[in-house]
């Protein structure tokens, strides 16, 4: 019973988008309607400055913490994943925007965190040391994606790799569109070059 009040509290929790409340709070912008179109904390960083961006993370990061941090001690890995699905969904397919959402890189790192936080450590360390190398957020978080079920075996999480791979296959889905500009070589950088072209820039969320 538990187990079930906290997949829904879950689901709850994720669907709040406080990207699209900070930045109307600070901007009186709606985040849907420029920039990358997304409410994540790139393009909350992008309209609003680099510190609400990290506050919408750090927000992110929280709501998908919070749920799996709160399951008793004994609950079952099964229903531990449960809930992490739950907030990764609620944040990806929010009913409070029309079941739209991020990309939900935040929440997950906020599930693993909770779960199996050397997990989480590694892969996002893997996922910054691409984002300083490439200068892209998009491949960063892809490399993210890729080193979940990695650190999930290899730090002895073992019973969370259907987990991780699902999440896995889940944020490839999400960033589907990036991996195309990535291959046409059409993908923006974190920040702009000063001899690039100005453009509205493409959807860089993480």
């Amino acid at each position: 019973m538990i187990a079930i009040l906290l997949i829904l509290v879950a689901f709850g929790l994720g669907a709040v988008p406080f990207g699209l409340y900070v930045a109307r709070f600070v901007k009186g912008i709606d985040p849907r309607d420029a920039g990358s179109k997304n409410v994540g904390a790139t393009n909350v960083a992008r309209l609003c400055g680099t510190q609400w961006g990290v506050l919408v993370l750090v927000l992110d990061i929280f709501k998908g913490y919070l749920p799996a941090a709160m399951a008793p001690e004994g609950t079952g890995w099964i229903a531990l994943s449960l809930i992490g699905a739950a907030s990764i969904a609620g944040h990806a397919y929010s009913p409070l925007l029309q079941f739209r959402g991020g990309k939900a890189v935040a929440t997950t790192i906020g599930v693993f965190l909770a779960l199996a936080p050397w997990t989480m450590f590694f892969s996002v360390i893997c996922c910054l040391a691409v984002i300083a190398l490439s200068g892209y957020v998009s491949m960063g978080s892809l490399t993210f994606a890729l080193a979940l079920p990695f650190f999930s075996f290899f730090t002895g999480n073992i019973h969370l790799l259907p987990l991780s791979l699902g999440v896995m296959l889940f944020l490839f889905w999400r960033h589907r569109e990036n991996i195309l500009r990535l291959d046409r070589g059409q993908e923006m950088p974190w920040r702009r070059r000063k001899d690039d072209p100005v453009t509205e820039p493409p959807d860089l969320e993480g």
